[in-house]
This record gives C-alpha cells, sequence and structure tokens, in this order.
C-alpha cells in the first residue's frame, strides 16, 4: 500500500507544481466535510506544510448543513489531534436546499452555491487568500460530461481558479488523482472517514453521470485517461 500512497503523494506534488497552487506566505481555508476527499486534501497539505520549502498556514473550516448527522465531533477530535487550526459554523444550507425553498434549483446545486458563497464571505473575513476543495480527476471529468449535458458548454473545474480578479484563488491539490486511490490512501492513513448526510448524495445529476462514466471505464481500462489527457489537449480549429 506504500506504493500507491508515493505515487499520489507524487500527483499532488505534480498538481502543485504544475499550477502554482501554494506561494509562500499563502493562508489557506481548507473546506473540510468529513469524507474521504476533503480529508485527504487536509492531509495532504498539513504533510507538505512540514516539508516544503515555502511557509503557509491552514485552517480547516466545517460548514454544518443542518442535517441530523453530525461530522462535527470525530472530525474535532482528529484535528486537535493533529494541531490543525479550525473553524466550525452551523447553517441550514441543507435544509434549505431540500425543503419548498428551493423551487428552480436542484438541492445538490443551490446547497453548493451557498455553502462556496459562505466560503468566500469567510476567507474574506478572516484574511485568508486561498480555498482548498477536494475535488479529483473523477470530479473534473465528471463536471465536464455534466456541463455538456445539461447545461450545454464545454468547461469543467481547473486545479487553480482565481476569483474576484485574484482576491481569492480555489486551488484543487487532488485534481491529478484518481477517486480509487484517493479512497485507498485514505485507507491507509486510517483517516476517520464519514459517510456523507445528505439525502441527494446518491441520487442526482453527477451520480447519473458517474454511473454513465463507469459503464465506459469498464469496457476500456484506457478510456478515464484519454477523456482527462484530451481536456489538456483541446483542438478549438475542430470545434464549433
Amino acid at each position: 500500500m506504500g506504493y500507491i500512497f508515493k505515487y499520489v503523494n507524487h500527483l499532488v506534488g505534480k498538481a502543485i507544481h504544475s499550477y502554482r497552487l501554494l506561494d509562500n506566505g499563502d493562508r489557506i481555508i481548507v473546506a473540510v466535510s468529513g469524507g474521504v476527499d476533503s480529508l485527504l486534501t487536509l492531509w495532504f497539505l498539513d504533510h507538505w506544510l512540514k516539508k516544503a520549502p515555502i511557509s503557509y498556514e491552514i485552517l480547516a473550516v466545517h460548514l454544518d448543513m443542518g442535517f441530523k448527522d453530525k461530522p462535527w465531533p470525530k472530525l474535532k477530535e482528529f484535528l486537535s489531534e493533529r494541531k490543525i487550526a479550525s473553524y466550525y459554523e452551523e447553517t441550514n444550507f441543507g435544509r434549505l436546499a431540500h425543503s419548498s425553498f428551493n423551487r428552480a434549483k436542484s438541492p445538490c446545486f443551490l446547497c453548493s452555491m451557498l455553502r462556496r458563497k459562505r466560503l468566500f464571505e469567510i476567507a474574506y473575513r478572516f484574511g485568508f487568500n486561498k480555498i482548498a476543495l477536494g475535488h479529483h480527476q473523477d470530479d473534473i471529468i465528471e463536471t465536464f460530461f455534466m456541463n455538456m449535458c445539461f447545461s450545454g458548454e464545454l468547461s469543467t473545474m481547473v486545479p487553480r481558479q482565481e476569483m474576484f480578479k485574484g482576491l481569492i484563488t480555489i486551488i484543487r491539490p487532488l485534481s491529478f488523482v484518481e477517486k480509487g486511490k484517493i479512497d485507498k490512501v485514505a485507507k491507509y492513513l486510517k483517516l476517520p472517514i464519514q459517510n456523507s448526510p445528505c439525502p441527494s448524495s446518491k441520487d442526482s445529476k453527477r451520480e447519473f453521470i458517474r454511473q454513465l462514466l463507469l459503464s465506459l471505464y469498464k469496457s476500456d481500462s484506457k478510456i478515464k485517461g484519454n477523456i482527462f489527457h484530451a481536456l489538456k489537449n483541446v483542438r478549438l480549429e475542430y470545434l464549433l
């Protein structure tokens, strides 16, 4: 299992260097839900903090979505053990997204929008210039297909995205890492992973696209890598 950790660590380093995700003096909010992706993102940023030739600061931020199950107690214990600074805030975003208030958008869309807006507000309030999210290679591919199928555009998430004229930058250190390897490394590191309390976590447009892609991946092991490579190999002269 150690070789997988070394390989994933290499991919995280590749993303950091290729897209300049970390700079000296950065103050980085790491959005942590308690799930595997955000926890591994936090673990690697804490890990790189101890070995990188630059200095930066991280703050783990957990926004409670208002569901019955609460990831925070176990998450707080983990952060305390690793001596990682944290910020916790209760919201009603999840419940609001699943209520009659949300008439026009899917629960996932509204919840994500409200959560992202609040993260920006917290970053601005406390003077943080970057927000680290746990999106990985599979998320980037799935978002491309979601935008194409449901929004009629060719776009996806990127490893580094400047917002508000560079005031805040979103970074995704796991951008080059497949979901399967993330799960294996998290198990190897014995991270306290918790299941999502969201009732829509297994019933969404993203899950539909995910299952569609899984059927493609099963037919040829090279397809996922080819799709990811295609996102960096765009030939505009052959697009409308």
